[in-house]
């Protein structure tokens, strides 16, 4: 299949069975990555989805693109970063800022990523991420894992809140804003790809302002859904950043990971044509979310 594109979810959505996977000490290996799939290419959403008997995985698929999609080499794909850039400092500032988001149901786990909105430990995740339902808990950077509850969520923007309980002191992440960002700008990709956490990969913005067409498939059923808007990066990112932080140079989120294209279907690397939902889209959302929330 021809232009299918591959996007982080959660148990439910965008959860595809990924072949064995042998993780290193400490990894997440019994956990699975949900997906989103856009097609033209393949697009998943970028969640992460555990092994356990029974588990449920959903893909949304990119439809309605008559353009074929030129799949890029792996040379092609890979991140090209001029030396002056002192990726090391941006990455000891934001790597706090950034969550796991764990979801655990009696037939399945999954896990994604998140960025920190408050102090108190309000969260931002994909709402692909737990939209399947389950007990829900954030573990952040340092290792300590925490019950969290879905406050609020966004279907049209793939978007949630989740609150973490008892924390206090956290680092919120600072955005940046869409006319900040240009094609060509160095990015970083912050989050946990197959359950791999405290991960960083970079690359540059490739486009912006891109629309996908997504096929839904799941356990609960079907449907078709657009994302507009979206930023476009070839930065490596894969099943379980959904969710996570997309950055700049000054350490800003400038878009939070959505989705992926992939070379077909049944292959659901990187290839380094990736989405994420920009900053502007991103903070209207969370004040909208949290109006409803006070009210």
């Amino acid at each position: 299949m021809t232009d299918l594109m591959t996007r982080p979810t959660h148990d439910q959505h965008d959860q595809v069975t990924p072949p064995p996977f042998v993780p290193p000490p400490g990894g997440s290996g019994d956990r699975r990555w949900p997906r989103r799939v856009a097609g033209g290419a393949a697009v998943l959403a970028l969640i992460a989805a555990g092994g356990t008997a029974g588990g449920v995985v959903a893909e949304r698929y990119l439809i309605d693109h008559p353009a074929a999609a030129t799949v890029p080499t792996a040379a092609a794909a890979a991140a090209t970063v001029t030396e002056g850039d002192d990726l090391a400092a941006v990455v000891k500032q934001v790597q706090p800022s950034v969550v796991t988001v764990l979801v655990d149901t009696a037939r399945s786990s999954s896990l994604g990523s998140g960025v920190v909105l408050a102090a108190d430990g309000l969260v931002l995740t994909n709402n692909h991420v737990i939209e399947g339902g389950g007990t829900v808990s954030v573990r952040l950077s340092s290792g300590q894992t925490v019950p969290a509850r879905v406050v609020a969520t966004d279907t049209t923007h793939d978007l949630a809140l989740v609150q973490a309980t008892g924390l206090s002191g956290l680092t919120p992440v600072t955005f940046g804003t869409d006319d900040s960002v240009a094609v060509g700008d160095t990015v970083l990709a912050f989050g946990a790809p197959l359950g791999l956490e405290n991960t960083v990969t970079s690359g540059v913005v490739s486009a912006v302002d891109r629309s996908i067409d997504t096929a839904t498939e799941s356990a609960t059923g079907g449907g078709s859904e657009q994302l507009g808007g979206l930023l476009q990066t070839d930065a490596a990112i894969n099943q379980g950043n959904s969710g996570g932080a997309l950055v700049d140079l000054s350490g800003h989120v400038v878009g939070i990971n959505v989705a992926i294209a992939t070379a077909s279907e049944s292959d659901s690397g990187s290839i380094g044509v990736g989405f994420a939902i920009p900053a502007d889209t991103v903070v209207a959302a969370v004040k909208q979310m949290e109006s409803r929330l006070s009210s």
